[in-house]
């Protein structure tokens, strides 16, 4: 997976928090409950990442994941309708999140997690189909790896030696 170093303190970011889990553990003077939350972070212009936070006190987990997921920020082209410039599936774990290039006025079609990373993301014309696993955890970094290998039309050019109007046709 190709990630991008980007200077999260320079940036805008806006969070979201796509679950979070009670957890137990059992131990011989009763039980411990601590929380995991994930968490979606984005400028809304070409950058997310997702994190995970676990702490026994849920806002705590929350910014634990906000932290974690500000390290893991990935940078993604957008074409000139704020979609992808191609398909792709992205996969991790199970989970596979097929995501397909729209044209203007289509929106987001996205389901819950894949919609967090979308949004956050700065894309605005999707469709999207979760295939596979529905763990939430893996969707969102099935969803960020499909993100993250995109590439762009002068890209894909430079790395087969062509032009740029010979490559689009």
């Amino acid at each position: 997976m190709k990630r991008t170093i980007v200077d999260a303190s320079q940036l805008e970011l806006e969070d979201k928090v796509v679950s979070i889990k009670r957890v137990t553990k059992v131990v011989k003077g009763g039980r411990n409950f601590r929380f995991t939350c994930l968490v979606v972070v984005g400028d809304k212009n070409g950058h997310v990442g997702a994190g995970l936070g676990k702490a026994s006190e849920i806002p705590e987990a929350i910014r634990k994941g906000k932290e974690d997921a500000m390290k893991n920020l990935i940078t993604l082209p957008l074409d000139e309708v704020n979609s992808i410039p191609h398909d792709f599936v992205g996969e991790f774990g199970s989970s596979e999140v097929l995501l397909k290039r729209a044209p203007e006025g289509t929106g987001i079609i996205a389901g819950g997690p894949v919609r967090a990373v979308v949004e956050l993301a700065g894309i605005k014309n999707i469709r999207t189909k979760s295939l596979g696993s529905r763990n939430k955890q893996n969707v969102v970094l099935a969803t960020i790896n499909g993100l993250s290998q995109l590439k762009t039309p002068q890209e894909v050019a430079k790395l087969r030696g062509v032009a740029v109007e010979e490559l689009l046709g």
